[in-house]
Parts: C-alpha cells; structure tokens; sequence
C-alpha cells in the first residue's frame, strides 16, 4: 500500500540516490550507455520544488517508490545544476503548469507510482487554477504519459555540456474544469 507526503530538504541525499538508479536502470532500454550518463547533466532534482511545497515522495513501508512534483514556475525540466531554468511564476489564467523531475524506483516501475504522482501533481495543480500541465517526457516516460491522456506537443533535444544530445518530448494535458468539460489540450 502505498502513501505520499510532501518531500523535505532532509529528504535530498536518498531523492538522487532513487534518481542515480532510475536514470542508470530505466533509461537504458530506451538511450545510449553514453546518452544515460550524459543525462545527469541535463535531469536531476530541482530543490525550489520542495521549498514551494510541491514535490511528492510515494512510499511503501518506509522505502521510497517514486518522486515527482509540480510547479508553478517557468523551469520545464532539470535539476539545480542544469542551465536555463527560470524561477518566473506562471499565470494560471494563461499557462501551463509543470509537471517535474518524475523518478520512479526501479524496484516499483510499473506497479501504478508514476501514475498516482500525476494525480498527485494534476489535483494539485488544478485546485492552484492551473487549467493545463506540461511537462518534458523522457522516452522511458512518454508510454506512461500518453498512457494518462498526455499528448505529445514536440520533440526536442537537450544538449549536455558535452555536446550529447538527449531525446525528450514535451506533452501536455488539459486538467480541472478544462478537462472536465471535455477540453482538449492546446499549447
């Protein structure tokens, strides 16, 4: 059975140790060996996501499963040492929030975390007036993603300080009253 709660500062060093594991053991299905590594520069945690009070931590008996959270700032992916993020806040009435720095145990993939952190994020979200989510999906997250009724909007490259190229997707999803009335998604 698993819980949630709000992630805490305290909780840092085992978030990257879970996101060392799900980056080195979920993405190599899906990159390189030399794109996986590379990935670190470009993925990781962002910690303004806990000092807003919105990154989740999903547990089962006191072990992390997964991490993810949501924002309301400008930021579409990347952890504290990656380049170009933004900490403008988002208009409700006109943006899209973000979905963030999605990290599932590899011990738990495929048993329904990532998919209660998306609820988590999307009712959260929703209840701030966020009428759409976005988020930039990583090949091993885009199934769960378009599994959950996101649509992909483009596809783009992340370029690591090494001149790696890492294949992500941005998607989006419309959310609260949109979603209710039927809405569809719209960039």
């Amino acid at each position: 059975m698993f819980t949630h709660r709000c992630a805490r500062r305290e909780d840092v060093p085992s978030l990257k140790d879970l996101m060392t594991s799900a980056i080195r053991e979920l993405q190599k299905a899906f990159l390189s060996p030399e794109q996986v590594e590379a990935s670190f520069d470009v993925m990781g945690l962002d910690t303004q996501l806990i000092d807003d009070g919105t990154y989740f931590i999903v547990e089962e008996d006191g072990v992390i499963a997964g991490c993810g959270g949501w924002s309301r700032r400008a930021t579409l992916f990347g952890g504290d040492h990656s380049a170009g993020r933004s900490a403008a806040l988002l208009d409700p009435a006109k943006d899209a929030a973000r979905v963030r720095a999605m990290y599932t145990n590899p011990s738990f993939a495929r048993r329904g975390v990532g998919r209660l952190i998306l609820a988590l994020c999307e009712t959260a979200a929703a209840a701030e007036g966020f009428a759409r989510v976005e988020l930039a999906g990583t090949m091993a997250g885009v199934p769960l993603y378009r599994a959950c009724g996101y649509r992909d909007i483009e596809a783009f490259e992340a370029e690591t300080r090494a001149g790696i190229r890492i294949p992500l997707i941005r998607m989006g999803k419309a959310i609260g009253s949109a979603a209710e009335r039927g809405g569809l998604f719209k960039p």
